[in-house]
């Protein structure tokens, strides 16, 4: 359960790191806030349908991710939590069923999880210690105040660099352009580690009948606050599609943040 509430708090601030109560209300998940939070604080195995809820919002409205690869990699996600979590079941009269089915019993019964604890606090207490330690080290909090959270993880000692995409301000992806003509366009990503940017670039990856800049500097970062990356961009002369990556790099040219995504440019010229 501690994993599981790890993923689903990377995931959230990958997708910006929106309130519970954002994504219960203007995005629009089916669960309430307060069960969001409880999903992510890993104490209790939420049930699946609190899950895919909070990953619909994040990973499939917010990021574009594919809704069924989604739903198959974070179904996987839930039912490993399901099936360690029952093993404090099988005294309570579930050996009878597989353990996806008894995780979602566990979850439809709070009351007989509690029971199943007794038997095992120690291992209990280990879960949550070890889950405790996860998100201090590794949680990639903004530092926004959840009024339904017990607890907030405390950012790692050791400094480290992160980001997170926040929104395309400008062109959207499929925006359709004319031919032959310039724009501009703007993403706004966000500083979510503890290491200032300065001398960083966003540095283009591909070449496209659509002309942009090989480099765009980046202007100094604070850590936890927002930027606005602008790019100028000339539309091919023929109709087709326009799809541009960029990359963050130091002046060198290296490749910073390798395990971030390339942001892209994704327009339609016709």
């Amino acid at each position: 359960m501690a994993a599981l509430a790890y993923r689903l708090w990377e995931l959230k601030a990958e997708a910006g790191d929106p309130s519970f109560a954002e994504m219960a209300t203007r995005m629009g998940a089916a669960a309430s806030k307060s069960s969001l939070a409880a999903a992510a604080r890993g104490l209790v195995l939420p049930t699946w349908e609190t899950t895919w809820e909070f990953v619909r919002v994040l990973a499939v409205d917010r990021l574009g991710q594919d809704a069924e690869v989604a739903r198959r990699e974070w179904r996987a996600h839930w039912e490993r939590a399901a099936s360690a979590a029952v093993l404090s079941e099988t005294a309570e009269g579930y050996t009878d069923l597989s353990l996806a089915e008894a995780g979602v019993r566990m979850a439809q019964h709070p009351e007989r999880r509690a029971l199943a604890r007794r038997p095992v606090m120690i291992a209990a207490v280990v879960t949550v210690a070890a889950g405790a330690a996860l998100f201090t080290w590794l949680a990639p909090l903004s530092g926004k105040n959840e009024p339904t959270a017990q607890a907030t993880p405390t950012r790692a000692a050791t400094p480290y660099d992160d980001s997170a995409f926040e929104q395309d301000v400008t062109h959207p992806d499929g925006t359709v352009v004319k031919s032959g003509t310039e724009f501009t366009k703007i993403w706004r990503i966000r500083n979510t580690g503890t290491i200032p940017w300065r001398g960083r670039y966003l540095t283009r990856l591909n070449d496209t009948p659509c002309q942009a800049p090989k480099r765009v500097e980046i202007r100094v970062v604070q850590p936890g606050e927002p930027v606005d990356i602008a790019v100028r961009v000339r539309a091919s002369d023929s109709p087709g599609r326009c799809k541009i990556y960029w990359k963050m790099t130091d002046g060198t040219g290296t490749q910073l943040l390798s395990t971030k995504r390339p942001i892209f440019l994704d327009v339609v010229v016709g």
